[in-house]
């Protein structure tokens, strides 16, 4: 990786939605391309972000995933992109990433706050140059608070399924929450290694390599066996495609955790789910953003 970050620069016109709705909707593609950073300019006529990301993949690729998390809103343009020496970043980074508690027993912290955590709550530690999933996305946090509801109703996750795992996270949660066996999958090999670097920095492997399997993959394609929890903390269009083969490997009474759901998708997303014969047990909505649980009837 060079010593240098990326940016693009985006602007979004004041609209119908207002100046707090929009900078939510710059904020949350960011995240969902993942990046690892933002600056905003409040313009008079709208807002200005700078999104920044790893230099290990190049420019084009981060345009393009900011260009699919910016497909609801065509309004957004992208002004210009570019490199930027990373050491200004790194310092401010810091401030930029506070410990943040997510439902009734988690807290995610970088990794310069371990050690400052509460001891009432498990600690996930995220590197915040990961990919998707640092924790400070409203439906990531969602996700978490839907499993951690779980856990809290038949107190055990048992075999995990992680779809688009991202940073990691979701299998880091499932695992310090008690899992049995966690598959984590990504069809990105750069968000396999984020994954694996921080299951690395919570302890979890190499140590228990035996109940973790991470891999490059698509959707759940390929995948044998029965699962008591699938998360799929990803966009709509994914996560409608994978839904005819969720019955396949969720086993009877387990519980699918989906999320990446805008608002305004939750109809579009409802309908495609009614096929499946998945029967909805809880969702949260957070901002703009619904995450969903629905199990397989027992």
């Amino acid at each position: 990786m060079g010593n240098y970050w990326w940016y693009i620069t985006v602007l979004l016109k004041d609209g119908a939605d207002g100046r707090y709705e929009n900078e939510q909707i710059l904020y949350s593609a960011a995240e969902l391309s993942g990046s690892i950073g933002t600056e905003v300019q409040e313009l008079p006529d709208g807002i200005r972000m700078r999104i920044y990301y790893h230099s290990g993949d190049e420019i084009s690729s981060w345009r393009g995933k900011l260009l699919d998390a910016f497909e609801p809103w065509p309004g957004v343009k992208i002004e210009d992109m570019g490199k930027i020496e990373n050491q200004q970043w790194s310092r401010q980074s810091e401030d930029a990433f506070p410990p943040l508690e997510v439902g009734r027993t988690l807290v995610v912290l970088a990794p310069w706050h371990k050690g400052r955590e509460s001891s009432e709550r498990v600690p996930i530690y995220i590197n915040p140059g990961s990919a998707f999933g640092t924790g400070y996305h409203e439906s990531t946090q969602a996700a978490l608070e839907l499993f951690e509801r779980r856990i809290g109703k038949n107190g055990r996750a048992g075999r995990v399924a992680d779809v688009g795992t991202g940073s990691g996270i979701l299998s880091i949660a499932a695992f310090k929450l008690g899992a049995e066996s966690i598959l984590a999958r990504d069809i990105d090999p750069t968000a396999v290694e984020e994954a694996k670097n921080n299951m690395k920095l919570n302890g979890i492997l190499p140590a228990h390599s035996d109940k973790i399997t991470i891999e490059t993959g698509d959707l759940l394609q390929g995948i044998e066996g029965l699962f008591d929890l699938i998360f799929a903390n990803i966009l709509l269009e994914p996560l409608v495609s994978m839904l005819p083969s969720v019955p396949r490997v969720l086993a009877p009474g387990g519980i699918a955790v989906f999320s990446g759901i805008t608002s305004r998708e939750k109809a579009e997303f409802i309908a495609a789910l009614s096929g499946t014969g998945l029967e909805i047990t809880d969702q949260i909505e957070k901002e703009e953003w619904w995450s969903v649980a629905a199990q397989n009837p027992a």
